[in-house]
Parts: C-alpha cells; sequence; structure tokens
C-alpha cells in the first residue's frame, strides 16, 4: 500500500483528483473497455466486408432474375440454355465434349 502512496505523491500529487479520474475515464474507456477503439475499427471493417458482400449478392440477384425471366418467355433461349448448362441433346444429334 506504501508504494502507491508513494508513486500517488511522486507522480499524481500535482495532478487536481478531478482530472485524474477524467484521465481514468477516458484512458477505461478507449483502451481497455469491451467497446475501446481498436475492437471499434475492427467491428468496423466487418461492417464494411459485409456491406460489399451484401452488394454484390444483390447484384447477383438481379443478373440472375434477368436471367430466369429470360428462360421462361424465350423458348430458343431455354433451349440454348439446356444444351450448353446441362449437355441436354435432341434425339437425332451426337454431342462431342471438348475439354480445354
Amino acid at each position: 500500500m506504501s508504494r502507491l502512496i508513494d508513486f500517488y505523491r511522486k507522480h499524481l500529487a500535482g495532478l487536481n483528483k478531478y482530472w485524474l479520474v477524467t484521465i481514468l475515464f477516458f484512458a477505461f474507456t478507449f483502451l481497455i473497455g469491451d467497446s475501446n477503439l481498436y475492437h471499434r475499427y475492427i467491428y468496423d471493417e466487418k461492417i464494411r466486408t459485409l456491406e460489399n458482400e451484401i452488394q454484390r449478392y444483390k447484384k447477383e440477384i438481379e443478373q440472375n432474375k434477368k436471367k430466369l425471366q429470360e428462360l421462361q418467355t424465350d423458348k430458343p433461349g431455354l433451349e440454348q440454355f439446356a444444351r450448353e448448362e446441362y449437355l441436354m441433346k435432341k434425339e437425332d444429334e451426337d454431342l462431342f465434349i471438348i475439354d480445354e
């Protein structure tokens, strides 16, 4: 206990006790607590990456909606899609698959 008193008299005696409490409060708030500056920065980074993912998925959803609408309304387009994606063919055709 005497070490604390000596430390206070040597280093902190010149400070007003209100300033000391204020400094300790800000140190705890910004450096030690659960919502300190480092954690806030990390959380903000996660939020930014998740918002970017949301935007990317929204664009992908719009593209898929357009493609689905196109496939539902366009019979030749549906046939072409089935041939390309699922390697479907007509009964009188031969299908050759070439790997590059």
